[in-house]
This record gives structure tokens, C-alpha cells and sequence, in this order.
């Protein structure tokens, strides 16, 4: 099946993330398997990968580029907020490398009818699981003005997300607002011409952003699965997390950089009385798309990639029994 999708920084995150050859890899964001199929071409047949989403057209394909590969492969169809069951289930309790590639995918994007778009008139629905009853329908036609101020302002950092808001629910009044054009058309009329013109981009791409969070509660499951991700982890072993937006990348970059810290006693204690001991290193500085992948790629543009080591476990804190 045709399944567009072009994986940001894919050398950088595979080279970065595998370290043996014969381990066992999870991709939690499979898509097209574009950092699954990098990742077994660098893999013996020894090794494994285990692949997991939530988007059945996104399996089929998945499915069929990694037919031929040497390693061993297993799909799951599920969320990546169940990988404690999921790793559990597969029988891989601990494992080398965890990949998350984060965002909607190209092939999302451009399908028309998944509603994902504000460039393209469609159903609204930004569904990445077709097979939940809970849609962007849902969200603009039954969230009070305060609950839609809400998550324009926290998911889509946009300003005018109170008059948007408002300007949604007096159109609703007279019918349900069902397409991406009528919603675009909404939102085109509640922000000033002027600010239309001064700005840049669409005018509706946060606003369309922070549905499809609320839709598919991207943020509130991002930072247990990375700490889950982290606890499966072999010593040596790594993550590796491709945000897009500064929400995401904000939860990625607090979340490794606690499980990175030593001690976390007030400042004001002499001592340490907390021992903790860090179970991550950070390898690197946030990575960015090369300026060659950014010419052909304008959707790398906003990604950061963050990478981290699991440190061995701390041997006097075992001996102490805590």
C-alpha cells in the first residue's frame, strides 16, 4: 500500500540509538517503519524489533517493508501509553533501545479524509486511532467556550484563543461545525486581518494542533511512557525522542533531565539525604535536521532529538537494601 511518510533525522537517531547488533529494539511510533527498517538493516538475525501503533494503515504498511528483513519483528497494535503491558506480553522486560518519533505522520497529514489538515476540506477528526469513538467532531462541537480557551492556549499557544473559542461556539449555535473548512473558516474570521497578514503561517495551524492533542491526549501520556521506556532499559542501553513542538519537547527535555540528576535535596541541606543516584546520562545537546534534510523536508524544521544512556545501578545503593 502507498504509505508516504519521510523520518526525520533517521541516520542520526539509529546511529545513535543502536548499540548491539543482536539486541532488541522498540519503535513506539512504528508509522512506516522508516527508523524500524534503518534499525534492522544494522541489526544480525539475532536481533529484534518490536514495533507499535496505534493506526491500522499504518501496520499494513509497516508490515509489508519489514517483510523482508533478517531480524526477528513483531507488531503491535496498540498505544504506546500500555508499554509496561506491552513489553510484558512480548516477553522483553528489558531491552537495548527505545525509539519515540513523536507528531502526526506525512501520510496522516496528507489523507485527506483523516481530517488531520487545514489545508485540505475533510470530516473533522484527527483520529490517529480510527477505531476510538472520540474525534475533533467531538471536541469543537461539544467543549464549552472556557474548555476550548483552554486547550488553544495550553496546546496551541495561540493568543487569540479566547475569541476563537468564542467565535466556534456562536457558529455552532446554528449548526454543527462537521469539515476542516468550515472550522479554517471560523478561525480565519475570528483572528484580525491585520494579524493575519503580519504573521506567519496559517492561522489556523495551532489551533488545529492543540485538537489533535486533546484528541489523541499526546502530552498527557508522554512522560510516564518515557520513565517506563527508561525502566526497561538495558545498563547501556538508550532512548532516543524526536519532538516537534516546543509542548512536547518541553515534557522530553524535563523528564530525561530529572532522571539525569544526582541529588535532589532542598539547596538548603548541608547534606545529601535523599541519595539519589541518576539512572540516564544525557549523550548530547538536542540535534537538529541538517540543513541538506531541511531543503527536502520542511516538516523537520521544528524537530529536536534527544538521546540518553541508562547508567548501570547504583551498587552501594543496592547493598543498602533502599
Amino acid at each position: 500500500m502507498e504509505f508516504h511518510h519521510i523520518s526525520v533525522m533517521l541516520e542520526e537517531t539509529v546511529k545513535g540509538l543502536v548499540t548491539d547488533r543482536r539486541g532488541t529494539y522498540v519503535d513506539c511510533t512504528l508509522g512506516g517503519a522508516g527508523h524500524s527498517h534503518r534499525i534492522a538493516e544494522m541489526l544480525e538475525p539475532e536481533g529484534r524489533i518490536i514495533g507499535i501503533d496505534q493506526d491500522e494503515e499504518a501496520i499494513e504498511a509497516a508490515r509489508e517493508r519489514l517483510a523482508d528483513v533478517a531480524c526477528h519483528v513483531d507488531i503491535v497494535h496498540d498505544n504506546f501509553r500500555h508499554l509496561e503491558q506491552i513489553l510484558a506480553d512480548q516477553h522483553a522486560e528489558e531491552v537495548d533501545g527505545v525509539v519515540f518519533d513523536l507528531g502526526v505522520s506525512s501520510h496522516q497529514i496528507d489523507t485527506a479524509e483523516r481530517g488531520f489538515s487545514y489545508m485540505q476540506d475533510a470530516p473533522l477528526d484527527m483520529r490517529m486511532d480510527p477505531e476510538r469513538d472520540f474525534s475533533a467532531y467531538d471536541v469543537v462541537n461539544t467543549y464549552s467556550a472556557d474548555e476550548l480557551n483552554r486547550i488553544f492556549h495550553d496546546y496551541g499557544e495561540e493568543r487569540w484563543a479566547k475569541r476563537i473559542a468564542q467565535f466556534i461556539v456562536e457558529a455552532r449555535r446554528e449548526k454543527p461545525v462537521e469539515t476542516t473548512g468550515e472550522l479554517v473558516d471560523i478561525v480565519c474570521k475570528a483572528v484580525p486581518k491585520a494579524v493575519r497578514r503580519a504573521e506567519n503561517g496559517h492561522p489556523a495551524k495551532r489551533i488545529f494542533q492543540a485538537i489533535r492533542i486533546e484528541v489523541n491526549d499526546e502530552l498527557g501520556i508522554l512522560e510516564h511512557a518515557f520513565r517506563t521506556a527508561v525502566q526497561h532499559l538495558k545498563p547501556g542501553g538508550r532512548i532516543a525522542i524526536i519532538t516537534f513542538h516546543s509542548l512536547e519537547d518541553r515534557i522530553a527535555k524535563q523528564t530525561l533531565k530529572e532522571m539525569s540528576r544526582g541529588c535532589i535535596c532542598p539547596p538548603e541541606l548541608p547534606v545529601c539525604v535523599c541519595h539519589h543516584h541518576p539512572e540516564i546520562k544525557l549523550l548530547s545537546k538536542p540535534v537538529k535536521a541538517r540543513p541538506d534534510e531541511l531543503a527536502h523536508n520542511s516538516r523537520s524544521r521544528s524537530a529536536k532529538l534527544r538521546i540518553a544512556e541508562k547508567l548501570p545501578p547504583d551498587t552501594e545503593k543496592e547493598r543498602r537494601g533502599s
